[in-house]
């Protein structure tokens, strides 16, 4: 039997599985971050798969300290951080319904915990992941944002990272970020919901001593995204390996998503990333998608 007919968001005609979507999607909203623009992101790209919705907010409450060596605890003052931060959940909650809808496709959840750690946990319910860069006061406060590298190598999920401007994620062009990695395969995989729908992906690998087998290498990758309908090219970025070279080459293209496989490790307690991996987690100005 045939595949069935699609549609893409131009409607052409694409053959593709019906195993090739995202049937639930979690959207992660720091708390100190904008609710309305990547609300309004997830919503569009839940109706364009017809997924479930589920929105995310979670907080953690740091022990306080009154005296000056560090040693005592003030109740009242712990008490009034958890209050402040039960009111922006109730705050963000009411704009999160208020823009996505109350339907059975649409849940929310409020963790007063640490925000990262909740997100992973809850992964396990979700086939997308999809959040923002932080922003605002909250920057590298683990209390109150997520930290982006800990959950794309934790969470068992792909991770869309928007924007910070993004309003909906278009599917025009998108770049895969290639290196014939483990990561990179996953990926790949991933994504192909999204990549199904569009109208050209780029295949682009750094090498600049790209041989024959490079580029059979680059095509094979090309041929499986063929079988599934996808319409894809490759190119060779003939440059010394740069962390910025993928991000450079994106806008250069005007990709509007990057697929990438994300590459670190934990040393000393502290995450370390691949040159890629690291300009890509801080580059709100381009839609990520990146797996583990």
């Amino acid at each position: 039997m045939s595949a069935p007919i699609a549609l893409t968001h131009r409607g052409k005609p694409q053959a593709r599985p019906n195993m090739l979507s995202y049937k639930s999607m979690l959207v992660n909203f720091d708390i100190d971050g904008c609710v309305s623009t990547l609300a309004m992101l997830a919503e569009r790209l839940a109706k364009d798969f017809d997924a479930r919705l589920m929105g995310l907010c979670a907080a953690e409450v740091p022990v306080p300290l009154d005296s000056a060596d560090g040693m005592a605890f003030d109740p009242q003052i712990f008490q009034r951080q958890r209050e402040d931060i039960e009111r922006l959940f109730k705050v963000h909650e009411a704009q999160f319904r208020e823009l996505v809808g109350t339907g059975p496709h649409v849940q929310w959840r409020a963790d007063i915990a640490n925000p990262t750690r909740s997100l992973i946990g809850y992964a396990h319910e979700t086939d997308l992941i999809i959040t923002a860069s932080p922003e605002g006061a909250s920057i590298g406060n683990a209390y109150r944002s997520t930290d982006l590298g800990n959950l794309i190598l934790n969470a068992g999920r792909p991770v869309l990272i928007a924007a910070s401007s993004a309003e909906r994620i278009r599917t025009d062009r998108i770049l895969v970020a290639w290196k014939d990695t483990r990561e990179s395969r996953r990926a790949v995989a991933d994504a192909l919901p999204l990549l199904c729908r569009a109208d050209e992906v780029v295949i682009a690998t750094i090498d600049p001593d790209a041989d024959a087998f490079t580029k059979g290498r680059l095509a094979n990758v090309a041929s499986f995204l063929g079988r599934h309908g996808i319409n894809a090219r490759t190119e060779i970025i003939r440059s010394k390996a740069d962390g910025d070279r993928i991000s450079e080459f994106a806008r250069s293209i005007q990709a509007d998503l990057v697929v990438c496989g994300a590459y670190g490790h934990s040393r000393f307690r502290e995450w370390i990333f691949g040159g890629v991996t690291r300009s890509l987690l801080n580059d709100d100005g381009l839609n990520r998608f990146m797996s583990n």
